[in-house]
């Protein structure tokens, strides 16, 4: 099954729940980028009037999963995975509607091909860069992924 936008935003309605009623949706997803929006309202807010952290973490987050998510599934291997450490850094308040873009799907091969052929776990980090409707960078995010093939039981 091809993983599409619509696809992932009802998974997210069904299973993630919090990221799908803060606003953040899937807009496009190639062999190497997802791109993932959320838009500033009141339900995903800090005191301070601009998006709290951890919603943009969730968009952030989502598109370096999703991407891994295609590539295991292309591999048709049983493949665990998790984030293993994070580090993120904010620029500027996050109004309005926020983009969140990862192109690192080029990296992931690499690390699945080293796990299938070991057996062993494999990591690599995997950023995830936010803009504003101006283009001006509001956060970037940093996710390290951890994989591994799974044992057979």
């Amino acid at each position: 099954m091809k993983m599409t936008p619509s696809k992932i935003n009802m998974f997210n309605m069904l299973k993630l729940p919090a990221a799908y009623f803060t606003g953040v949706r899937v807009k496009s997803i190639t062999n190497d980028t997802c791109v993932v929006t959320v838009k500033h309202r009141w339900i995903n807010q800090n005191p301070f009037k601009s998006m709290f952290w951890a919603v943009q973490g969730m968009a952030a987050e989502l598109t370096t999963g999703v991407l891994m998510l295609a590539k295991i599934q292309e591999s048709g291997k049983r493949i665990s995975m998790l984030v293993t450490s994070n580090k993120s850094v904010f620029t500027k308040k996050a109004t309005g509607r926020i983009t969140f873009t990862c192109k690192d799907g080029n990296l992931i091969n690499d690390a699945l091909n080293k796990t299938i052929e070991t057996g062993e776990g494999q990591t690599l980090w995997m950023e995830s860069v936010g803009v504003n409707e101006e283009g001006v960078v509001v956060a970037t995010f940093n996710f390290e992924w951890s994989v591994k093939v799974r044992s057979k039981q």
